[in-house]
């Protein structure tokens, strides 16, 4: 099968570094129809167009109108910058304007994740070595492997999904060390400010995928009712995505990290690991809530197999210490991490407690886009992608406007601003759940049980309308639907909804006096990419649902 091409193929380029008259392929400035063409597309092609600004480049970065004054609109040869600004000297001396974004932290999506450079990590700890230092106020970008670090792959296969390796997951970019511009690091007790400015999809690889994992290997929210590893392949159109695994669907992105954390101290460490043991050893026996997930496992606990600890080199006495403290980044916590918070995109703010020196700022798991919950665990569009970020240090600012919720200090978590671009929807049909599960047990004000019924009283619903409950799962897991806790109050039933955008489907699916669907009770093919479940789990059946 021949290799599909990610992302826009590109027809016209230009070279800012060149005048226009210099270009490959000529400009032109005028109308007329026997200009001829310089490029040819078919139609329903992604391609891309590079321009020169209107003057050609004769308008400078300095801080001075006199490129203005003296530029010719009518002659394309005329260079107006034999003049030096006297305005510079008289007011802005050497200044210029700012520049692009300084690449801190390169990756190539064609190594391994062991083979970058500057190395990834793939655990918490306070003693993971910096890569690079920023300086607040810097306008810096930073690049990342999608989560897996390269392990699913662009094919007609959910192989990979259901043999995947969890233990080595998530490949994060950093540490990054920030000080301030007299050079003093940021201090534990300060507030870290990440401003998101700019993010996206690293060029050549527009491409991601959104799965569900083998039961027997980290299943999902709904692993009960779909045990068997799916995947889905998704390809980006500038803003929108769509799939050939989920036909009729086509949804702009609210592209965002899934992982923006800073390093934890020893201490809090400390705290986690026994908290999350505890889970591990006493959930089943304590925590009803465990029986009704089938979650597996509880916790994921410190652990050497797959450990990425940055510069600290694998073997070394260091390395070993390390790896059998080093928490895994599976779980937000209060060092913000794994949050999944799809809003967290262009012009977005994460005010992150510090507790090291420097605060050791790592980024990862990057998204195209994501439902709330991200149920199906490898729920968002996972991706390769990029950041450019600036950062702010908030000189004691965790006693500030951070109110520990635990016995210590530590037991805080960070505040998000979110930013001012995103999708917009004005139609939604909206799904409720109750904490009633599906064998009609009643369940005490469990938002989480309530919510599993709002996704799987979703699902059952869009089925209707040609799709297996399969591609509705990851459907809803990555397209930018909206989970409320909308009633949390009212003994006994705690209440959750599920709020689906309309308008990404090709067909209307809101309920019509006439039957359902419109047209033939098929499943849309093809359908998503599967394998089969070969455990013996018992699988919860709603006893009133049809298949």
């Amino acid at each position: 099968m021949a290799q599909r091409q990610n992302g826009a193929r590109l027809v016209f380029p230009v070279d800012l570094k060149k005048k226009p008259c210099e270009q490959k392929l000529p400009l032109h400035n005028r109308w007329h129809p026997d200009i001829p063409p310089v490029a040819d597309v078919v139609a329903g092609e992604l391609f891309r167009v590079e321009m020169m600004d209107f003057s050609g480049g004769r308008i400078t970065q300095e801080f001075s109108a006199e490129d203005i004054k003296y530029a010719d609109p009518t002659n394309k040869e005329s260079q107006p910058g034999f003049l030096k600004p006297l305005i510079d000297c008289l007011f802005w001396g050497s200044v210029m304007a700012p520049s692009t974004p300084r690449l801190v932290i390169p990756v190539d999506v064609k190594k391994q994740p062991w083979e970058q450079n500057p190395p990834l990590h793939n655990r918490w700890h306070p003693e993971i070595p910096p890569v690079a230092e920023v300086k607040a106020g810097e306008f810096f970008r930073t690049e990342m492997v999608d989560w897996t670090g390269g392990s699913v792959r662009d094919d007609e296969s959910a192989m990979d999904i259901k043999t995947i390796d969890l233990s080595c997951v998530h490949h994060l970019s950093g540490p990054i060390r920030v000080v301030d511009e007299d050079g003093v690091p940021a201090k534990a007790g300060d507030l870290l400010v990440v401003e998101i400015c700019n993010l996206g999809p690293l060029p050549g690889d527009e491409w991601g995928y959104t799965a569900t994992f083998d039961r027997e290997n980290g299943g999902g929210f709904l692993t009960d009712h779909f045990p068997c590893a799916t995947k889905a392949i998704w390809y980006f159109e500038g803003i929108f995505a769509y799939s050939p695994h989920i036909p009729g669907v086509r949804f702009p992105g609210l592209t965002h990290p899934g992982i923006v954390g800073t390093a934890p101290s020893m201490e809090l460490l400390e705290i986690w690991n026994e908290r999350e043991r505890d889970v591990e050893e006493n959930g089943h026996k304590t925590l009803p809530l465990c029986k009704v997930l089938h979650s597996r496992p509880l916790a994921n606990l410190p652990s050497s197999t797959g450990c990425m600890l940055g510069k600290i080199k694998e073997g070394t006495p260091e390395w070993e210490k390390m790896a059998a403290e080093a928490a895994r980044t599976i779980p937000g916590r209060e060092n913000g991490g794994n949050c999944d918070i799809k809003n967290l995109s262009r012009g977005a703010k994460v005010y992150l407690p510090v507790f090291v020196e420097g605060a050791n700022l790592s980024t990862g798991d990057m998204h195209f886009s994501q439902g709330d919950g991200e149920v199906s665990f490898c729920g968002a569009i996972e991706m390769s992608g990029f950041l450019e970020l600036k950062c702010d240090i908030i000189r004691g600012g965790m006693k500030e406007y951070l109110t520990p919720m635990g016995p210590t200090p530590l037991h805080v978590n960070p505040i998000f601003e979110i930013g001012p671009v995103e999708p917009r929807f004005s139609e939604w049909l909206v799904f409720e759940g109750i904490s009633v599960d599906e064998s009609g047990k009643q369940h005490y004000l469990d938002a989480t049980v309530a919510y599993k019924r709002a996704v799987l009283n979703a699902i059952d619903y869009i089925s209707k309308f040609g799709y297996s409950k399969e591609q509705v799962y990851l459907l809803l897991s990555c397209c930018p639907c909206e989970g409320r806790i909308s009633g949390i109050v009212d003994s006994p039933n705690a209440v959750a909804t599920l709020a689906i955008p309309i308008a990404i489907f090709d067909q209307d699916i809101r309920p019509k006096p006439s039957k359902v669907p419109m047209g033939p009770r098929i499943v849309r093919t093809p359908d998503v990419l599967k394998c089969s479940y070969d455990g013996n789990l018992p699988i919860t059946k709603n006893l009133s649902a049809g298949k």
